[in-house]
């Protein structure tokens, strides 16, 4: 027998909207999550009239939704916005030259101007070539470092106001349990936050904070968009995979575990004697950074010198590895200059 649609506008229910448990149409689904949508963007200010906005674009589900979604928003309540797709091209064979096609068709289906950044071309590496000399199981934090640098270079080349991240509940709350499982209490405001700004760097903002990953999938689904849903080849080896796994056993018990855990993250995050590294400009590349020589800079520095595990792990280590390698760097410089002094 055909359930009526919850809103009450007559027709009958094709969908369970995961967060709520409604039974709605099409229609007053894409309704209900356009409107949150809209709802979270003005509750978090993140947007100003006139602001030219760059949309971090992979070409997945939530980068797509979260373009077409912004394009249709700033029509129907008039932001005011200039919207643009910046991609970031890490050299991942048979994944992101892939998705970039898909990347590639947003930009002709919603009129955007696009910008593809390459590792190659910022770092002088692909990712496979990365992998090649750290292997499978550090590669991860390579590709995040790099990918958020690169999204910071790309949105200064563009003179952009704001970079727009497809990040959705469901990563939010991953990232709250992976801070916690590894201690690192003062990273939770940064990770709950709606918008993160730092001195010098260009804000990001979330405007799908607070929106299921499952419905993305069903709006994107309903709306026949076009989306690239292959998972990096690398990516099962990932520590975030199985943060990803536990949150989805704990949803089958308790649906509403997502936004718990989001909103435990903002309140765990005020406590006063709990602060984020002093943010400075990194003496390499000049970009914001919370030590002298900044993460990238110095996985690079690794991987120039034959030495891919130079950034890996605290940073005590990292620095006592570079201590010892800029030592025998000048015990060999200096003996050469002794044997140059013998003839």
């Amino acid at each position: 027998m055909p359930v009526s649609c919850s809103a009450k506008c007559g027709n009958n229910a094709v969908l369970k909207r995961p967060k709520t448990g409604d039974a709605l149409c099409k229609e007053c689904f894409f309704w209900a999550f356009e409107t949150e949508v809209h709802s979270t963007i003005q509750g978090g200010q993140l947007f100003k009239q006139g602001d030219v906005v760059a949309v971090a674009a992979s070409g997945g589900k939530d980068s797509t939704v979260l373009a077409y979604v912004l394009k249709l928003l700033d029509e129907r309540y008039n932001y005011g916005l200039k919207l643009v797709l910046l991609s970031i091209d890490e050299g991942i064979t048979g994944y992101r030259d892939d998705s970039l096609e898909t990347v590639k068709q947003n930009r002709d289906d919603y009129e955007m101007p696009l910008t593809i950044l390459s590792y190659k071309e910022l770092y002088g590496w692909t990712m496979d070539e990365i992998v090649e000399q750290i292997g499978r199981k550090n590669n991860c934090t390579f590709c995040g470092v790099f990918r958020r640098q690169a999204l910071d270079r790309g949105a200064a080349l563009l003179s952009v106001d704001k970079v727009a991240t497809g990040h959705n509940a469901d990563d939010i709350a991953e990232t709250v349990l992976m801070n916690v499982l590894r201690g690192d209490i003062a990273r939770l405001r940064r990770c709950t936050a709606i918008a993160t700004e730092s001195e010098g760097s260009i804000p990001r903002v979330k405007p799908l904070k607070y929106t299921y990953e499952k419905e993305i999938v069903m709006y994107a689904y309903f709306k026949k968009l076009v989306y690239f849903s292959t998972e990096c080849v690398f990516a099962p080896n990932a520590y975030r995979g199985y943060a990803r796994t536990f949150l989805k056993d704990l949803e089958k018990i308790r649906p509403s575990v997502i936004m718990d855990i989001i909103h435990s993250g903002e309140r765990l995050s005020v406590r006063d004697n709990v602060r984020m590294p002093t943010r400075i400009t990194c003496t390499r590349c000049g970009l914001v950074a919370s030590q002298a020589i900044c993460k990238a800079c110095t996985l690079l520095e690794g991987l120039n010198r034959g030495l891919p595990r130079l950034g890996i792990g605290k940073e005590s280590k990292t620095n006592r590895m570079r201590a010892q390698l800029q030592s025998a760097e000048a015990a060999s410089d200096s003996a050469k200059r002794s044997a140059g002094d013998e003839f």
